[in-house]
């Protein structure tokens, strides 16, 4: 049986990890950093290993300490969740919800709902978590996410709220200095800007005829790892660049940049909001799924449209 002793402990332990810095965590926790330190080192005597180490920069877990660390972090949310229960969290609309988003699409369709769920559930406080790398729902104790691309197969609840094109974006001045591609591969002859993306990366395309899907060897000029940084480059004339439609939908509706190649698009890419199968959902986030879902939808209802659906920017 574990201890309330152990538990602090390891509360402290996974405190210092998520912080990256005892100090960080004594903040956190309102505890002097030399009783957390003595805490955490009671807790390694105990169980006779090293868990972290400490340089001047940084904590970095032993192979010892990564495991034992995601046992204790099993154990203090389970904890954790059955302390709301108790409180009334999954009766009552209040408490922290943790959101998981992309950064650009979080900003774009993600937060203006967010700030009128807050708007209308005062006692709800929302941490939003915007990275373009996948964040593991558990590991990241995060309620839900919102996530582009096909999903793997897992225990996770997946909602589709729609999809997006991938779209090939060039600047006027561009297509004045070089022409307007006629195929991806003409691509290969005028400068380019590649988004780092997990699901557009490499470049694909599609042959119209067959349906057949082919990558593309992209050289780009510039390689961004934010879709506003490649739309501004785009914008700017640095070359064509590959995002999701509804990153450079602003710069296209102004007219600083123009989709070519619509005939070779890829096959649209999924949006799901995903969470933890449970078999007790807390009600904030039921509240919170009921409630963006169709708002969700509505935003992304123009985006992912076939191209026989819609009259091409550019031809």
């Amino acid at each position: 049986m574990i201890d309330l002793d152990r538990i602090e402990a390891m509360t402290m332990l996974l405190s210092a990890v998520d912080n990256g810095s005892f100090s960080a965590a004594a903040r956190e926790m309102k505890v002097p950093t030399s009783t957390l330190t003595r805490r955490i080192v009671d807790l390694e005597e105990f169980l006779g290993t090293r868990l972290i180490t400490r340089t001047t920069r940084k904590l970095a877990m032993t192979d010892a300490g990564a495991a034992y660390i995601a046992a204790a972090r099993r154990i203090v949310d389970e904890i954790r969740e059955q302390e709301r229960e108790a409180a009334g969290e999954f009766a009552t609309v209040r408490g922290m919800l943790v959101i998981s988003t992309p950064i650009q699409f979080g900003r774009l369709h993600v937060l203006p709902i967010v700030n009128q769920f807050l708007t209308s559930h005062p006692d709800i406080k929302v941490r939003l978590l915007q990275s373009d790398q996948n964040i593991d729902l558990i590991d990241g104790r995060a309620d839900l996410a919102i996530r582009i691309g096909e999903l793997p197969n897992s225990s996770m609840v997946a909602t589709r709220v729609g999809s997006v094109r991938p779209v090939v974006c060039v600047s006027p001045a561009l297509l004045e200095e070089y022409g307007i591609p006629r195929d991806p591969e003409a691509l290969l002859k005028i400068p380019s800007v590649v988004f780092d993306s997990p699901y557009l990366s490499p470049w694909r395309f599609r042959v119209p005829e067959t349906n057949r899907e082919f990558a593309l060897d992209i050289h780009p000029r510039l390689w961004v790892t934010a879709p506003d940084a490649a739309v501004q480059a785009a914008v700017d004339g640095v070359g064509a660049t590959l995002l999701l439609e509804h990153d450079p939908a602003a710069a296209i509706d102004a007219g600083q940049l123009k989709i070519i190649l619509e005939r070779y698009e890829a096959q649209t890419v999924p949006v799901n909001i995903i969470h933890v199968s449970r078999n007790l959902m807390p009600l904030k986030l039921r509240r919170f799924i009921d409630f963006a879902t169709p708002r969700l939808r509505d935003s992304l209802a123009h985006f992912g449209r076939s191209a026989t659906e819609r009259v091409p920017t550019a031809r």
